[in-house]
C-alpha cells in the first residue's frame, strides 16, 4: 500500500481497520458494544487515541467473503496504512462444514492484506480467536453437540494461531474466554448466540495490552 509522503518507511498514519464477520461488525447489539469501538475507547482513556475503528465486516462472512468485501471497501475508499488492523474471521468457514486444512490458505492470505493495510507491518496486526458458539442456547436449540464444536473450533483456531505467530502477528486468544462464559444470559445478544456488549468489553480487554504495546511510542 502506498505510503504517507515524505513518511519514513517504518511509520503508519493512525487509525485502526477492523476486519472480520458478526463478531467483528457486532451482530444484535449497538454500534459502541462492538469490541473494536470498546477497545478504541480503552485506549482513548489512556490517552492513546487511534481514532474510530473502520469495520469492514458483515454477519456470516466467510474468509473469502470477507476478502471480497475488503475489495469493495477498498474501491468505495482506500484503506491505505493504519496503526492498528484486527482480524476475526473463521467461524463461519467452520459452520458451513469446510475443512481447517482448506481454512490455511484463504486465512493465511487475509494476513497478508491486514500487514499491508498496517503498513507492511504485521507486528501491527490483532488477530483474535474464533470463539466457541458450540457453549451457546443457539447451538443447543440447534441441536449442535458441543463437544463436536469445541473440537472443530480447536482445529480452526490451530491453524489460525500458526498462521499467525509465523507471520509475526499479535495471536489473542479469547476461545477459554468464550467457553468459560458464552452461555450465560448476560454475556449474549437477543438471539442467543451472538456476543453482548458484556462479552465484548471482556474480549477488548484482552487485545488491550498487546494494542496498547503496538501504538504507545
Amino acid at each position: 500500500m502506498p505510503a504517507n509522503a515524505g513518511a519514513p518507511p517504518d511509520r503508519a498514519a493512525p487509525g485502526f481497520l477492523a476486519l472480520g464477520d458478526s463478531y467483528t461488525i457486532g451482530e444484535g447489539i449497538g454500534p459502541s458494544g462492538r469490541w473494536p469501538v470498546q477497545l478504541a475507547a480503552a485506549l482513548r482513556e489512556e490517552g492513546i487515541d487511534p481514532g474510530p475503528p473502520r469495520i469492514v465486516a458483515a454477519t456470516g462472512w466467510t474468509t473469502d467473503e470477507l476478502d471480497a468485501g475488503i475489495d469493495v471497501a477498498q474501491a468505495r475508499a482506500p484503506l491505505d496504512r493504519h496503526a492498528l488492523v484486527s482480524l476475526l474471521i473463521g467461524v463461519n468457514d467452520q459452520y458451513r462444514g469446510r475443512a481447517p486444512d482448506s481454512f490455511r490458505a484463504p486465512f493465511a492470505a487475509l494476513l497478508r492484506r491486514a500487514a499491508a493495510f498496517a503498513g507492511g507491518r504485521p507486528r501491527q496486526v490483532l488477530v483474535l480467536a474464533i470463539p466457541d458458539w458450540g457453549v451457546t442456547p443457539f447451538a443447543r436449540a440447534h441441536g449442535r453437540d458441543p463437544a463436536r464444536v469445541a473440537v472443530q473450533i480447536d482445529a480452526f483456531n490451530a491453524v489460525a494461531r500458526e498462521e499467525s505467530l509465523a507471520a509475526g502477528a499479535h495471536w489473542i486468544d479469547i476461545a477459554p474466554l468464550s467457553r468459560e462464559r458464552g452461555g450465560e444470559a448476560a454475556m449474549l445478544a437477543a438471539d442467543g448466540l451472538h456476543p453482548s456488549a458484556a462479552m465484548y468489553a471482556l474480549w477488548a480487554a484482552l487485545a488491550l495490552p498487546a494494542a496498547r504495546r503496538m501504538l504507545r511510542p
